[in-house]
């Protein structure tokens, strides 16, 4: 008889990977448990920098966004029957918000998608996650680098003929834009968080 504690059914997946259903059902997941590919991933506790940069970006999103759009943080996306990441904000049409106990919004129903890249992430955020999301046709994408505690704001806009994001600028000091919505954001903020 052996004292080791059992393993959770959801470390053998099933043959034919997890389903973006199956996150909801899964007993005892890590928080913020994406699925990429069929495939859990479990992310990495966070450094200061991500987190106060969603907190500089969050007011900035709450503050600047017409009222038939909403920011949300660390919501999971379904992106089709096998992806369900989580990006770390998601701008959303305020109907897709239907319920408190809502675990996931569709694609469809997301204007913008923001990662914070991470060093345990950094292949996920900078392609596999990017790909996904144009492909589910999420038009803005803004992928965001820690350059010396500072944001860089790496700024993506999706060709709807290629299903592809285009690189439309990189933002250093001042993140200003008019899609999808005007938006002015003093990047050196950080400093005083």
């Amino acid at each position: 008889m052996s004292d080791s504690p059992r393993l959770p059914d959801w470390v053998f997946p099933p043959p034919e990977g997890f389903t973006a259903a199956d996150l909801d059902h899964i007993p005892d997941l890590p928080a913020h448990t994406e699925l990429i590919d069929g495939s859990l991933v479990f992310v990495s506790p966070q450094a200061s920098f991500h987190t106060l940069f969603l907190f500089l970006l969050e007011r900035a999103l709450h503050d600047s966004a017409p009222p038939d759009l909403r920011p949300r943080r660390e919501m999971s996306v379904i992106l089709g029957p096998r992806q369900r990441p989580e990006p770390d904000m998601v701008v959303i049409r305020s109907a897709a918000h239907r319920a408190l106990d809502q675990t996931a919004y569709a694609a469809a129903d997301v204007v913008l998608a923001v990662e914070v890249v991470s060093p345990d992430s950094e292949e996920r955020d900078r392609k596999r996650k990017p790909q996904l999301y144009a492909e589910a046709g999420i038009p803005h994408f803004w992928r965001v680098e820690n350059n010396a505690g500072r944001p860089t704001v790496y700024v993506y806009e999706l060709d709807p003929a290629t299903k592809a994001y285009a690189l439309t600028g990189i933002h250093h000091d001042r993140l200003k834009l008019t899609l999808p919505f005007d938006i002015d954001l003093d990047l050196t903020e950080i400093d005083t968080l």
